[in-house]
C-alpha cells in the first residue's frame, strides 16, 4: 500500500499531512483551540498555512493525537523529527489505542515501519487501515 503524504508551506514551516494515519479527531479545526482558518476540511486545499501564526499552527499540530499532521522548519537540513520520549500507551475512551514515542511496527506481511510521536492503533476491529485507526469507531458506535 502506497502511503500518501501531502505538504503545505508558509514562510517558516511545512505542514505534513498523512491521510492514512488520521483518526479524524477534529482537534485541528474544532473546539476552543481549533484553527478552522488553517485546517478546514470543507475547503480545498483543506490546509492553509497562512491562516494563522506559525506558533499557533505548531501548537495545534503538536496536539494531533494520531500524528497524522506534523511539521518541520523550512530552514532545517534534516526534515525528520523524532520524539525523544519514553513509550506510553493510552486507551482512548471509545476510541483507539495511542502509543506515544518512537516505535517500530511490524505488519502482518512482514513489512516494518518506523513511527514517531504518536501512533493510533485500532481497537474496534473495523478499521480499513489496520493495524492503525481510521476513525471507523465513531461510525460503528464502538464502546471500550
Amino acid at each position: 500500500m502506497t502511503e500518501i503524504t501531502k505538504k503545505y508551506s508558509n514562510e517558516d514551516i511545512t505542514i505534513v499531512w498523512k491521510p492514512s494515519v488520521c483518526i479524524h479527531s477534529t482537534l485541528c479545526w474544532k473546539g476552543e483551540k481549533g484553527l478552522k482558518q488553517v485546517f478546514n476540511p470543507s475547503e480545498k486545499p483543506w490546509i492553509k498555512p497562512d491562516g494563522a501564526t506559525t506558533n499557533e499552527i505548531i501548537e495545534r499540530v503538536n496536539n494531533c493525537p494520531s500524528g497524522a499532521i506534523s511539521f518541520y522548519y523550512n530552514n532545517e537540513q534534516n526534515n525528520t523529527t523524532e520524539t525523544k520520549a519514553e513509550s506510553i500507551v493510552e486507551a482512548m475512551p471509545n476510541g483507539p489505542l495511542l502509543v506515544y514515542g518512537n516505535i517500530t511496527v511490524k505488519h502482518s506481511d512482514g513489512e516494518t515501519v518506523q513511527k514517531n510521536k504518536v501512533t493510533a492503533f485500532c481497537r474496534c476491529g473495523a478499521s480499513s487501515n489496520k493495524p492503525y485507526c481510521d476513525g471507523t469507531h465513531t461510525k460503528n458506535g464502538f464502546v471500550g
